[in-house]
């Protein structure tokens, strides 16, 4: 019974932090809006590659290597400026906007 009891705890905790991290979709609308330029209004690509439908960990992900720095791909150098002044929320939101798109 006790074993049961921690594992229905843990289980709990790990739901409540998984929602605490998703991204308000909302809120990443809003910040999209600079990210539209390049990746078309939809997520459909244009002058960056195609976001629509991208899993939202694949997202934060390559927001964070850019942020950092690091070489992700031939249009690092457009995207690390950009990345730079976002917050881990900001990426979050972006994510839940893009995969919803």
């Amino acid at each position: 019974m006790k074993n049961t009891i921690i594992a229905l705890a843990a289980a709990g905790l790990v739901s409540f932090g998984a929602a605490a991290q998703a991204g308000d979709a909302a809120a990443g609308q809003a910040a999209y809006a600079t990210c539209a330029g390049c990746h078309g209004g939809a997520g459909e690509g244009g002058v960056g590659p195609k976001l629509a439908g991208q899993a939202t960990a694949d997202v934060v992900s390559k927001l964070q290597k850019y942020k950092a720095g690091e070489q992700v791909g031939p249009m690092t150098s457009m995207m690390a400026p950009m990345a730079a002044g976002l917050s881990d929320a900001d990426m979050e939101n972006i994510a839940a906007y893009v995969a919803g798109l």
